[in-house]
């Protein structure tokens, strides 16, 4: 009697999970449709990113003197971003200068003695060899001179300021960062099986989450080579035109055109 009751049970425990519906593993018929479509409809994650874009680091030791563009401010190529205290290091070049003048000098007539055997080899060649020191000291003066102020190498926008006025910075030290938003590009992820009707030029509209608009734009270069692991390859885009209300960073939808 006890034998049938638990039989009974087991039963009514298998008959509820079969009514209930256990969850399967993978997709179910509705989920693998949904997947297809959107495949089908050739659409793809992107983001936006600067084309030039750069960390600036400080080559030489110094206090800041000045930080003249804030966050989000746009400046001209060739504009001095940061300006150090430059004064003993043009001092260093002025010592340096004087010390190679002395040096060359020395080395001509060195030269010109020569010619009259009125000088030995030996010190023709010593003057020589002091002469080269004394640019090449001369030379890393004039290159920390320049570290004194850090140029802007390509016109843009300042993304972050990681430096203030009367700051004390070493060799590495981060400064800025900078980019350049009149130049800007679309890196896209694709599955590997999109390369049987991927091409070069090819045309989509990327609708960008942030505003909410679709913009114009091709394909410009297909990644070199598949991601193994996840069975991807990166694709970069470019706009037809550069949209003014689209920043690096932003990321969107790509819908491509005439996808087989």
């Amino acid at each position: 009697m006890r034998h049938r009751q638990h039989t009974s049970v087991v039963a009514a425990v298998l008959l509820t999970a079969m009514t209930m519906g256990v969850p399967s593993t993978g997709w179910s018929k509705g989920d693998r449709s949904a997947q297809g479509t959107k495949q089908d409809v050739g659409v793809a994650r992107g983001i936006v990113k600067a084309v030039s874009r750069a960390v600036l680091y400080a080559q030489i030791q110094g206090r800041v003197n000045q930080v003249p563009y804030k966050e989000g401010q746009r400046f001209a190529k060739g504009a001095t971003l940061v300006q150090l205290e430059c004064d003993k290091y043009q001092a260093e070049l002025a010592a340096a200068a004087a010390e190679y003048e002395g040096k060359s000098k020395t080395f001509l007539n060195n030269k010109e003695l020569a010619k009259l055997n009125a000088v030995s080899t030996l010190d023709l060649e010593v003057s020589e060899a002091d002469a080269k020191k004394a640019d090449a000291t001369r030379r890393i003066a004039e290159i920390n001179v320049r570290g004194c102020h850090l140029d802007a190498p390509f016109s843009g926008r300042i993304v972050d300021v990681m430096v203030h006025e009367h700051e004390n910075v070493f060799p590495n030290d981060k400064l800025l960062s900078v980019l350049d938003d009149r130049s800007l590009e679309i890196e896209l992820v694709l599955p590997s099986t999109a390369l049987a009707w991927l091409k070069r030029q090819a045309r989509f509209t990327f609708i960008v989450d942030e505003t909410g608009l679709g913009y114009a734009a091709k394909v410009k270069e297909i990644g070199a080579a598949v991601d193994a692991a996840s069975q991807t390859v990166k694709v970069t885009g470019v706009f037809d035109t550069l949209p003014k209300d689209v920043l690096s960073g932003m990321s969107g939808s790509a819908q491509f055109m005439g996808k087989p």
